[in-house]
């Protein structure tokens, strides 16, 4: 019995042991994986450069200091610097976020399909914060200052919203080399083609002029 339970528990650890290392980008097995962005084989992220004509430059990026242009109907702008500025950055499992925001900005509701984000403020007052899965739904919302740092877990959906009636400035790190974005708001109002209406209509509990009027906004 005792062979048994020791046989389960080794197995159960293998089995959530593995389940985390899937739910990350793959750890490399060498130096580095420069990206070939010119290359025709297709896996799963960038083929590797040759290291002997590996520079530099792979590894750098200039323009992080730049502001964002937040003329825009949400008022905020996300520089997001991944494996495509910097092929470096390929298998290696980061990547980089610059986030302006103009005054009572709003970065809308969205999740990273590959990754968590950690996220501190530089400038500004934000207030953040995401919403934990079915069926709680429960909202974990704080008010964030200049030194401050958030987390926004794997998957989850969050926001952040400048509350100050002057400029806010945020960066944030995301755990995977191309953390991807889905846009609540855009995704469901702004497929192609669209979601039919009254699907929208029914998971909603919107009139379908409503759904047709929100869809001809994104």
């Amino acid at each position: 019995m005792a062979s048994l339970i020791s046989f389960l528990s080794l197995a159960l650890f293998l089995v959530l042991s593995f389940s985390f290392a899937l739910a990350f980008d793959p750890s490399p097995l060498q130096d580095f994986c420069v990206a070939d962005v010119g290359s025709s084989v297709t896996v799963n992220g960038f083929a590797c450069k040759d290291p002997k004509m590996v520079g530099a430059d792979d590894f750098s990026f200039t323009g992080l200091h730049l502001p964002g242009n937040t003329s825009n109907p949400v008022g905020s702008k996300v520089t997001l610097i991944n494996v495509d500025k910097i092929p470096g950055l390929n298998t290696l499992g980061i990547s980089l976020a610059r986030i302006d925001y103009a005054p009572y900005g709003l970065n809308p509701p969205h999740k990273h399909p590959r990754a968590a984000e950690i996220f501190t403020v530089v400038q500004g007052s934000l207030e953040v914060g995401f919403v934990t899965s079915n069926p709680e739904n429960r909202l974990i919302t704080k008010i964030l200052s200049p030194g401050d740092v958030f987390v926004f877990p794997f998957g989850l959906i969050h926001f952040q919203r400048n509350i100050g009636n002057s400029k806010a400035l945020a960066f944030s790190s995301l755990s995977s080399q191309n953390p991807g974005i889905i846009t609540i708001a855009n995704s469901v109002f702004g497929s192609n083609p669209d979601i039919p209406s009254d699907i929208l209509a029914k998971a909603f509990q919107l009139d379908k002029n409503v759904v047709k009027y929100l869809q001809s906004k994104f």
